[in-house]
């Protein structure tokens, strides 16, 4: 999933700190629990569709779902310093 790039910044969404979760149970189903760096964004779709994507390359995955959330918030300090040092943090 780090090789997911935020559509804007062009980082990593993994870099972001935008996953909060990662679930995969035997039969190759998974689940990814991610948030936004903003309410209301209007690229979760296009974002989703890059992940689901992205997970379904990997061998065995048989279904990806992406569920978004906003609890905790993100804020910055759940960037890498990579990502911070991009950003000029």
């Amino acid at each position: 999933m780090k090789n997911v790039p935020d559509p804007e910044l062009g980082i990593s969404l993994y870099d972001l700190g935008l996953y909060y979760g990662c679930e995969i149970d035997k039969e190759g189903n998974v689940e990814i629990l991610m948030t936004l760096t903003t309410i209301g964004c209007p690229l979760f779709g296009t974002i989703q569709e890059m992940v689901t994507d992205e997970v379904k390359r990997i061998k065995g995955v048989k279904s990806v779902t992406v569920e978004l959330t906003f609890d905790p918030p993100w804020d910055a300090d759940k960037m890498s310093n990579e990502a911070k040092t991009a950003l000029g943090f």
